[in-house]
């Protein structure tokens, strides 16, 4: 077949235009997966020749919005995720969740996250980990994918039947040994999370990692977000993890039933836009 003549001018057009387009379309390039992203990643992903992306990263970083690694790599900085973590939604589901999450952290001394639904991605909202926890590729503001994840599994079990199509219709990459990279398990892998309320993974987002995650509910009992356990595999047991963390969820659902006005179409962007 023959090179599209129009593909050079397509790819062009969809380039960001103005600098305020391109500096969002650079931001933009972290809410798609990977902590930290070299020059070349970030000017892949968000359209732009390496030398406006050089000048334009630089300013980010000036100003505190992003962070050089001295590895050479980039990440988000503290003053952009100060001025994300005021946001009403975050910061009330955060104050509600902090203190079960402390507490479940003191009854297994295990990572604990919380992770909410991003459209396609779960978007993590708070992490805990402990001095004597197994290593994470966690960060608080990060995303992570769904199927790969214990607070992923929980959400991608319970959100719209859109949602999980799309999913299992898109790629699923491999990121660790176990990873589950083909639809028709990850479609049994999700019915039977419905099935037991709970998700379980083993080396399938880190090698040495396992995770068990469970939903948290609205008054409406529509599971807005997911909070798991993450331990070293070789100590995973679900009969020390799996009590301490239903009553953790139990105890959070009451609370953001009560206090929280949020809903679990809250942090999709998609319909955040009207889409």
């Amino acid at each position: 077949m023959g090179a599209d003549p129009g593909r050079g001018d397509r790819a062009e057009r969809a380039r960001p235009v103005s600098v305020t387009g391109k500096v969002m379309a650079i931001l933009n390039a972290f809410a798609q997966g990977g902590v930290r992203l070299n020059l070349s990643e970030i000017c892949r992903r968000a359209g732009l020749p390496l030398a406006t992306g050089h000048r334009l990263v630089g300013e980010l970083v000036g100003g505190g919005f992003l962070e050089r690694v001295p590895d050479g790599t980039y990440r988000i900085g503290t003053r952009l995720w100060r001025i994300g973590s005021q946001a009403p939604a975050v910061t009330g589901l955060r104050e509600l969740a902090l203190p079960h999450m402390e507490d479940l952290y003191e009854a297994t001394h295990d990572n604990v996250q919380l992770g909410v639904l991003r459209d396609e991605r779960v978007l993590i909202v708070e992490r805990l980990r402990g001095t004597r926890s197994v290593p994470v590729v966690t960060q608080v503001g990060a995303t992570l994918p769904l199927h790969t994840t214990g607070v992923g599994k929980v959400l991608l079990a319970f959100a719209p039947p859109r949602v999980l199509e799309k999913v299992l219709a898109g790629e699923l990459p491999r990121h660790a040994a176990r990873s589950i990279t083909d639809p028709g398990e990850l479609r049994r892998c999700v019915e039977q999370v419905r099935r037991s309320g709970y998700a379980v993974t083993r080396d399938e987002m880190t090698l040495g990692a396992s995770s068990v995650g469970a939903p948290v509910r609205d008054g409406a009992g529509d599971v807005v977000a997911a909070v798991s356990l993450v331990s070293s595999t070789r100590s995973a047991d679900l009969r020390r993890l799996l009590p301490p963390l239903t009553t953790a969820v139990r105890a959070l659902s009451r609370d953001v039933a009560a206090h929280w006005p949020g809903g679990p179409d809250l942090f999709s962007a998609e319909r955040n836009a009207g889409a």
